[in-house]
């Protein structure tokens, strides 16, 4: 490769920095012979510079033998085909290493040696100093003898060669952590490391600017520029034999999503003509590191089954091809630091080629492409070949504004998807850690049935270690409703064919059904219509109708004209979620979630006869309106739950002060508890923060009075059964609506949620009803996601001038130094996690007349809520109802009205229990047919070859006279073998495998 010499301007000899490893062609075995004499020598910029020139022992070899022949002007890479001026010219991505023009001849050989993986640092060295510009001489030696043992040669590199202690002591480690996959035993003779990259610096690196102008050529009108990745990362890759995996693509896109391939942006996968099976979206916003971690890692060790399968037709050795995964972060300055640092240890982001914009165009996203090779654990350990992990394409598009989470999935579904064409897209949500064979599981939905056009696993709550997490009562009963979701709820809608939410945190899609019709009408159309709807230009019920949009996509799928898509629930196919633990921040969520889900499921009840546009089968029709007008009863229960609440409350809790039960003073705590009880219209206007945790333990309070006054009515009524009817009613109801929790968890064989979470959930029930709907119902004017929406950017980059029509100038790293400097400056700050401090927030800016018209619809939509149930409560308590669970005649109302809504939710609840056991059933009998369909396959496979093989020949004579006196052409029956001899007809040869067996 051509280099220019610059002179330095200092006097002070440096260490040799060559410009990179020379590489050599593998062999047979896949040994791919490193030249360890140039790559990146830490030692030499780490520490004090050595008295006589003698280096320290470094990261790469255990002599401190310095190279002789260094000098001290350094080398600036040109290109292919430059030799002057400055001029950084793009290298054709596609284009392997080994194509490209050798190195300098080498003056001088020497023998290979074992590299040292840890690093040696001395920490009485004064900080790092790193100079402009370093260089190789021409005469620099180099080393390119084969390989003679590759045992030997990968034994040198295997872990646990050496001492182990200082792997400990870095944040390496010595063995396989708890719960991590075990060894797939992959017979690949790539390279093996232990402890990742050994240590970080000490030291933290202070950045210097070392950046100098240079001219680099557009791709079809666009920046794009392929970066060299990190001299020490590269010398830990299994695989270096193609440009995916040793360089950086970095894109400067400066339109929109929608102009983004009219704009002609090409993706890296695109230009090796990969065709993509899975297209996994992740998004995020502020998490830190180890959620990142948790979710990334969680998707590499899937992809890393789905090429250990050996049998399938699509996946295997090489289908981490068909993979893509997109990391979509939304806000530069949103993002957490530390995630760009685990980014950068990557080799996926590299921050020091950034611009702010292309003269007078703003950049809009960043986009970093890199086929990397290890995942960090979410301790924070690197993992490589040796835990199992494969190559991953990866998209890492950094949007320079924070627009929230809708235009994250809008640039990945249509600036991304429509040039890499996915056969199915994953939606993940940083945090999510899918769990072991969940995305084939997802994915094996989709290959088995056509019509499935969406599907989501089963969201689990992350209960910590040994369930430690479930002491905290929120936790236990937030991991108890999505227990009874998952076991209730889903299958049943699963078996109609429509799911109301594939939650957006672990969901997947067919992407070609997600796709617009000619006119622009379709899925994707109304889901993202909600991303410029929420201000002025859009009602209230649309703004928070939209704040649930994954509702909106899955009616608009269900519904798509012309088609018949149906969704699924794959319940073997699990996503592990971290819930909220602090009350604040579980009712500002579940704020979005009310409000979205009410008014979305009313705007999927609104446009019910759209199902008559589809070509659904009149059988799926039938189930999809009768799923209709059972949602229709559980919004309505939604809507008059408060007063349920309260009706129940007192009739219970006013039913002791009857004679029969003979219990003295309980009218004084009733007193107590009633005026308690009026307190259900807190915080209607202002930060959930503000007492409710003392709200939520008053009221669980309140709830465990009622478990007992429930208890001794129970016992009343049960007497009472033989001679009133009424009584019967109200215990047969209590007993198959609480039967049928326990009945189908059995049945799904997950009952453990009833013993360790049930209490949790009876306790807080109260807060659901009256913290959680009466917040939401007052802040329907608030249809924010809790985040800050960006407008404006920093010009904290740069600004790249355009020299012509096909070139700019743009401030690049001066050498390869400079990138390493922030590689080893990332892995010091992912070992030490310096404190970050968070820049201020500004408010939100938001016109006066737009506020007072969204408070004034919220005052009447929540006086109507509380009037409706107002009015049912005054009707059904008129009188005395006190006696209601006693032989006393009492408030025939208040006895109707609890018998009729115990049977309605019991019910719902047979409902829902008969869907859990149809859909458990269907499994079954799905499973059971697979395996008949493949053993009567075999057993035909079996009886055709035997029948073949037993043929007698038939000599050319004996043809003759069958036919005609004609030859007769045969495809696959005129090929055939009998005991040891064959006789060939002139035919094609069949395909079959058993032809070559004798």
């Amino acid at each position: 490769m051509p280099y220019q010499p610059l002179e330095t301007g200092r006097s002070t000899s440096y260490p040799a920095y060559p410009s990179a490893p020379s590489y050599e062609s593998p062999d047979a075995g896949g040994i791919r012979q490193v030249s360890y004499d140039d790559a990146y020598d830490d030692a030499a910029f780490i520490g004090e510079e050595r008295a006589g020139g003698a280096r320290p022992p470094s990261f790469h070899s255990h002599d401190g033998e310095r190279v002789s022949g260094m000098s001290v002007r350094a080398g600036v890479y040109l290109g292919e085909g430059y030799d002057s001026g400055l001029v950084y010219d793009s290298v054709p991505p596609t284009e392997p290493l080994n194509l490209r023009s050798p190195p300098p001849a080498p003056a001088a050989r020497r023998s290979v040696y074992e590299p040292d993986l840890d690093l040696h640092l001395d920490n009485r060295a004064a900080a790092p100093q790193y100079p402009r510009r370093r260089g190789a001489a021409p005469d620099v030696r180099d080393w390119d003898e084969d390989v003679k043992n590759p045992e030997d040669f990968e034994d040198s590199f295997e872990a646990g060669e050496g001492d182990d202690s200082r792997l400990d002591e870095y944040g390496g480690h010595a063995a396989a952590a708890e719960g991590d996959e075990e060894d797939d035993g992959l017979q690949s003779p790539a390279i093996s490391f232990k402890g990742g990259f050994g240590a970080p610096p000490q030291t933290a690196h202070t950045r210097r600017r070392n950046v100098q102008q240079r001219r680099v050529k557009l791709t079809e009108g666009n920046l794009v520029v392929p970066c060299s990745i990190p001299s020490r990362l590269l010398s830990f890759l299994p695989r270096k034999d193609s440009d995916e995996f040793v360089t950086t693509r970095y894109t400067v896109v400066t339109c929109g999503p929608d102009e983004f391939n009219d704009m002609s942006y090409t993706l890296r996968p695109t230009l090796y003509n990969r065709q993509t099976e899975l297209f996994v979206v992740i998004t995020m916003y502020n998490e830190d590191e180890e959620l990142f971690c948790r979710t990334l890692h969680g998707v590499m060790k899937n992809v890393a089954q789905l090429c250990k399968r050996k049998k399938s037709a699509t996946w295997g050795p090489e289908g981490w091809k068909k993979i893509v995964v997109c990391i979509v972060a939304d806000g530069r300055k949103a993002v957490h630091p530390r995630v760009l640092d685990c980014l950068s240890a990557l080799g996926v982001y590299q921050p020091s080629v950034m611009t702010n914009a292309i003269d007078n165009q703003p950049v809009a996203c960043h986009l970093f492409e890199n086929t990397i090779q290890m995942s960090i654990a979410p301790d924070l350990t690197f993992r490589g070949l040796e835990k199992g992990i494969m190559p991953c394409q990866v998209i890492f598009a950094l949007k320079e504004k924070n627009a929230k989470k809708i235009n994250s999935h809008r640039w990945a579904l249509q600036a991304f998807a429509p040039q890499l064409d996915p056969r199915v897209v994953v939606l993940l949500d940083v945090g999510t850690k899918p769990a072991a064979g969940s995305l084939y599981k997802l994915w094996k939905a989709f290959d088995m049935n056509s019509n499935v056009g969406g599907a989501c696993g089963e969201i689990v709550a992350m209960k910590g270690k040994f369930w430690l997490g479930l002491l905290n009562p929120l936790i236990a009963a937030q991991n108890f409703e999505y227990k009874i979701s998952n076991i209730l709820d889903k299958p049943l809608e699963s078996i109609c064919g429509y799911i109301s939410v594939l939650p957006g945190a672990f969901s997947a899609y067919r992407y070609i059904a997600l796709k617009n019709d000619e006119l622009g009408h379709g899925p994707l159309a109304s889901y993202f219509k909600g991303e410029h709807l929420a201000g002025v230009d859009a009602s209230l019920t649309t703004s928070n109708m939209y704040l649930a949009e994954d509702r909106i996509l899955c009616w608009e799928l269900v519904a798509k004209r012309g088609d018949a898509w149906v969704l699924k629930f794959v319940k073997s196919a699990k996503g592990e979620t971290d819930v909220p633990d602090q009350v604040a921040e579980f009712i500002g969520q579940r704020r979005r979630w009310l409000n979205g889900s009410f008014f979305a499921g009313v705007y999927a009840l609104m446009h019910t006869l759209q199902l008559f546009q589809t070509t659904h089968s009149r059988k799926k029709i039938i189930f999809l309106l009768g799923q209709a007008i059972y949602n229709f009863i559980n919004v309505l229960f939604a809507w008059l739950g408060l007063s349920s609440y309260w009706i129940f409350f007192m009739v219970l809790t006013k039913s002791l002060e009857d004679p029969t039960f003979h219990l003295k003073g309980v009218s004084v705590v009733n007193v107590f508890m009633h005026r308690r009880g009026h307190r259900m219209l807190p915080h209607v206007d202002g930060e959930p923060a503000k007492g409710c945790t003392l709200e939520m333990i008053v009221f669980s309070l309140t709830t465990a009075y009622m478990i007992g006054a429930a208890v001794f009515c129970v016992y009343q009524a049960v007497k009472q059964s033989a001679d009133s009817l009424i009584m019967a009613q109200i215990c047969i109801s209590l007993a198959s609506t609480y039967g049928c929790y326990l009945v189908a968890s059995l049945i799904a064989g997950d009952p453990w949620h009833m013993v360790t979470s049930l209490l949790q959930y009876l306790l807080l029930a109260p807060s659901y009803i009256n913290l959680l709907n009466i917040y939401a119902f007052a802040n329907l004017h608030d249809f924010s996601w809790g985040t800050k929406e960006q407008t404006t950017s920093e010009i904290d980059l740069g600004i790249t001038k355009k020299v012509n029509q096909n070139e700019v100038d743009m401030a690049l790293p001066a050498d390869q130094s400079d990138i390493d400097i922030l590689y080893d400056r990332s892995l010091h700050n992912l070992k030490t996690r310096p404190m970050i401090i968070p820049p201020p927030l500004s408010d939100k800016a938001k016109t006066e007349a737009v506020m007072d018209r969204y408070q004034s619809i919220r005052t009447n939509i929540l006086l109507s809520w509380v009037l409706s149930n107002a009015i049912l409560i005054a009707t059904i308590l008129n009188g005395d109802y006190s006696g209601s669970f006693s032989s006393s005649s009492g408030n025939t109302r208040a006895k109707v009205y609890l018998v009729v809504i115990l049977i309605c939710v019991a019910i719902l609840s047979l409902i829902r229990f008969l869907g859990s056991t149809a859909y458990v059933v269907d499994g079954y009998v799905r499973f059971v047919g697979h395996q008949v369909q493949r053993r009567l396959f075999a057993r035909r496979q079996v009886s055709q070859q035997n029948h073949l093989r037993r043929r007698p020949v038939l000599n050319e004579a004996e043809i003759r006279s069958e036919k005609g006196g004609e030859l007769v052409e045969d495809s696959a029956s005129s090929y055939v073998e009998s005991s040891g001899s064959s006789s060939v007809v002139n035919g094609p040869r069949p395909n079959g495998a058993w032809f070559s067996r004798r």
